[in-house]
């Protein structure tokens, strides 16, 4: 009887059709994003203040690290390093950033300690110091160059090849203007690594010149006339005097080489060896002292005359004999009889 009135009660309900399940699963899904809507709602109504609090705390933190890097770069242009107050500048403001963002999400999520971020970012910074490998070690050399301050902004200098003005040091590169009014951008672990030759790292430098007069000039005259002569130029240096030394003794020329003083700028430098060079040629062509140009002598002969080997007869390729009797050739002269064999003494004796 039970069983009887059980399924009539089941036989009684009604089935659901496809369009009523579909409804009800949109209201349950419904209510589970009102559910979670609610708890994010009140999540974030729960977290308010401190993110309100977080955002003033970034923004003074902002603020202090524009006035840190402004603070910087005052302090760096009053010791004549501004280049360093830029580079370095911006890099203490992007600490301070750093470190007030760091605050700020600590308040806003108090489990966070910034302890595990720290070690999970230095976890992180591995991976990245590897694939930014280049670009960390040309900072990290152009931060070096500008502590160090082996040359400066302004100063003329020589390196991988390039010659010029630096014009400043970035976080990446030297920028150097050369003489032809060209930019060279050379990465700064290069310039940190290889040998620099600064010229203008003193006010004066030493330039010089060699310059042959003949084998048959007076050499101190020659000396003394080019001294008096580039002694007067306004474009180099009075002390110390200009030197003329003798230098070599070349295979058609004697050397003597012109050394002076001057400015260490290029342009001084170009200026004081185009009116050294005038002045000295002008001296030795008014003084008739020879400038030789390079002699080569070539003689062409083949051994084949009487007179090959005698110094002062033979005639070493020249054409003949305008006159006198000429030289025979060696093959036909006749053969010097072959000298007497030295007596024998121990059968002269027996005899």
């Amino acid at each position: 009887m039970q069983a009887a009135a059980q399924t009539t009660i089941a036989g009684d309900r009604p089935s659901l059709t496809s369009g009523e399940t579909a409804s009800r699963t949109i209201e349950v899904g419904s209510a589970i994003i009102q559910d979670k809507v609610g708890a994010w709602s009140a999540g974030f109504q729960y977290l308010l203040p401190n993110i309100v609090v977080a955002l003033l705390v970034v923004a003074i933190f902002i603020g202090l690290a524009w006035l840190v890097a402004k603070g910087f770069r005052r302090w760096a242009r009053r010791r004549d390093r501004e280049n360093l107050g830029e580079v370095l500048g911006a890099f203490l403001k992007w600490v301070v950033i750093f470190l007030g963002v760091l605050i700020g999400l600590t308040i806003v999520m108090p489990s966070l300690r910034p302890g595990d971020l720290v070690a999970g970012l230095g976890v992180g910074s591995v991976a990245i110091g590897f694939a930014f490998k280049d670009i960390l070690q040309n900072w990290l050399a152009g931060v070096l160059l500008l502590l160090r301050q082996p040359f400066r902004p302004g100063d003329q200098i020589i390196v991988s090849g390039f010659e010029g003005t630096v014009q400043r040091i970035e976080t990446r590169a030297t920028v150097i203007r050369t003489y032809d009014g060209r930019d060279a951008i050379i990465p700064n672990a290069d310039v940190y690594s290889n040998p620099v030759l600064v010229n203008t790292a003193h006010e004066r430098r030493r330039d010089e010149y060699d310059l042959g007069i003949g084998y048959g000039d007076d050499i101190e005259a020659a000396r003394q006339a080019i001294l008096a002569a580039i002694g007067s130029l306004p474009e180099i240096e009075a002390d110390p005097a200009p030197e003329v030394l003798v230098w070599d003794l070349a295979g058609s020329s004697v050397n003597l080489r012109i050394r002076w003083w001057t400015h260490a700028r290029r342009i001084d430098v170009v200026l004081a060896r185009s009116a050294v060079l005038q002045a000295a040629k002008q001296a030795l062509d008014r003084d008739g002292i020879d400038m030789p140009f390079p002699t080569q002598v070539m003689l062409f002969h083949d051994q084949t005359e009487e007179l090959d080997g005698l110094r002062g007869e033979q005639r070493e390729g020249w054409p003949k004999r305008a006159a006198g009797r000429q030289p025979r050739p060696a093959r036909d002269l006749a053969p010097s009889p072959a000298p007497d064999p030295a007596p024998n003494r121990a059968g002269s004796n027996a005899g």
